[in-house]
């Protein structure tokens, strides 16, 4: 039952820390999904738009959570 509460307590932080980062999403000096490396593709009325650089951010902050989250709760 202790490793259900520090799971519902890890996932719980991890939304509050999403939370923070999309409510202060204009603040910060870059714009997840409009970051240098993202490629988009626009002609006429269609457009094509591939987000590669904030698609490899949030793979390396979710390995990065996973990685804890299997190392402290185990």
């Amino acid at each position: 039952m202790v490793e259900i509460g520090k799971s519902v307590i890890f996932i719980g932080i991890v939304i509050v820390i999403i939370g923070i980062i999309l409510t202060f999403n204009d603040k910060l000096p870059f714009e997840f999904g409009k970051l240098p490396g993202d490629i988009v593709y626009k002609n006429g009325n269609s457009s094509f738009y591939f987000p590669i650089t904030t698609s490899i951010i949030i793979s390396i902050i979710l390995s990065l959570l996973l990685y804890l989250f299997g190392k402290f709760f185990r």
